[in-house]
């Protein structure tokens, strides 16, 4: 099992900046990969910006440039610095985990944390 929870959501003005927070626990020996997701109101779940073991990172489109996703594998805490907000940035942001045993893998997600960008 692993356990994520996720912190450092608020209220920010358009053009500020945000840091996430995401600290594992449980299993985490055996993650292999670790993502932010985010979900608006109205809006189907999608990723934002992924990182993995020996595959580096990955970012959606619309945030390229701007968000920048790390782990500390020590600390087991990944985290998503968030730079130029604009208000469609605007979401529940969820921390993602997989973990492997054997030809298995296993999903787990975070409670989410807010972010409102104001115009």
């Amino acid at each position: 099992q692993v356990q994520l929870v996720e912190s450092g959501g608020g209220l920010v003005q358009t053009g500020g900046s945000l840091r996430l927070s995401c600290t594992a626990s449980g299993s985490i020996f055996s993650i292999s990969a670790m993502a932010w997701y985010r979900q608006a109101p109205g809006k189907q779940r999608e990723l934002v910006a992924s990182i993995a073991r020996g595959a580096g990172t990955d970012y959606a489109d619309s945030v390229k440039g701007r968000f920048t996703i790390s782990r500390d594998y020590v600390e087991n805490i990944m985290s998503l610095e968030m730079n130029s907000l604009i208000p469609e940035d605007t979401a529940v942001y969820y921390c993602a985990a997989e973990r492997q045993s054997g030809t298995t893998k296993y999903h787990y997600w975070g409670q989410g944390t807010q972010v409102t960008v104001s115009s």
